[in-house]
């Protein structure tokens, strides 16, 4: 049985470090530092971290395997990690770059998982990239790291249908499953030496960059479909937002529609309300607003919020 050494920070990495401890030998488990969170900045283990505490409690790992939250990757940790004598590395959002002296500490070689079908979105953010493109498929891929980001040799796909509902947090979670047991399938192919890695096909590589607070302002000369993508592409971070009077407004659910409005009236003004939504103008159709959330308050379906803040939605947002 092969020597896992696993690297991954948020939860969707979770289910793999599970899938890992239960069917193969883990000597170590690499993750964040705790981080603050919430108003009163309390640190908080990775949740990675907090996984690694629970299989350690119940048996699921050995008492030998060691958890390592380095605030840097330094000449010390490299040689922690290597008297633990790990055969292969898997990582899965471990939120660093490593270089070749941590890599080459794998003689079976340093394995990511990177939720798209590379060479299609390399990257930090596929998942949201994937939505914002309204791609219909995407997937896992298990790859080899090497020098250039998400550009080593494929070691195993698996696709995914999309039907146009999907929001990153849903999605990401769904693909962290199917993550999971691509990774039991290359450990399995590790440890039986059948693995046959497929060099990407450069040429077609697409690329997608970290998010920021500031994409999610609604720029109402958008499309109402790719505003709608939005949405969702940015749920649970950093989500669609507007302003009226000077009030931030998060859009949290709104549908593109056909519209039967003259398009005439100037982006982000409201046009009506009905039983399907509030609609406002955009730079190409009308977004029909659904649910919707002023800054310190829950979050309320279009009717309900209209009754509580008529003002809010009338005129143009936006301004």
């Amino acid at each position: 049985m092969v020597r896992v050494f696993f690297a991954g920070t948020p939860e969707c990495a979770v289910p793999s470090l599970r899938r890992v401890a239960c069917a193969h030998r883990v000597v170590g488990v690499l993750t964040n530092p705790p981080a603050a969170v919430g108003r009163s900045g309390k640190l908080v283990h990775s949740a990675v971290a907090r996984e690694f505490f629970r299989l350690k409690a119940s048996g699921v790992l050995p008492e030998s395997a060691s958890l390592f939250v380095p605030g840097r990757l330094d000449r010390a940790f490299y040689d922690a990690v290597e008297a633990l004598r790990p055969d292969v590395l898997v990582c899965f959002a471990y939120g660093r770059i490593f270089g070749p002296r941590f890599l080459a500490l794998f003689p079976r070689g340093a394995i990511n998982v990177h939720p798209s079908l590379l060479p299609r979105w390399r990257g930090s953010t596929p998942v949201p990239a994937a939505i914002l493109a309204g791609d219909c498929e995407t997937g896992v891929t298990l790859q080899y790291i090497g020098e250039e980001m998400d550009a080593g040799d494929i070691l195993a796909q698996s696709r995914v249908q999309l039907d146009g509902t999907e929001t990153t947090g849903a999605l990401l979670s769904r693909l962290s499953l199917v993550a999971a047991d691509l990774v039991d399938d290359v450990l399995v192919g590790v440890e039986r030496h059948t693995l046959a890695p497929a060099a990407q096909d450069h040429s077609q590589a697409t690329f997608c960059g970290k998010l920021c607070r500031e994409m999610g302002l609604a720029d109402w000369s958008n499309p109402a479909v790719v505003l709608e993508r939005k949405i969702r592409a940015f749920t649970p971070w950093p989500g669609l937002f507007t302003y009226k009077d000077g009030e931030r407004i998060a859009i949290l659910q709104a549908r593109s529609c056909e519209s039967s409005f003259v398009p005439l009236a100037p982006v982000g003004t409201v046009l009506a309300a009905d039983k399907n939504g509030v609609f406002v103008q955009t730079g190409d159709g009308v977004l029909s607003l659904l649910q919707l959330q002023r800054s310190g308050k829950k979050p309320l379906f279009w009717r309900d919020f209209l009754n509580g803040s008529p003002l809010l939605l009338t005129g143009r947002l936006g301004v």
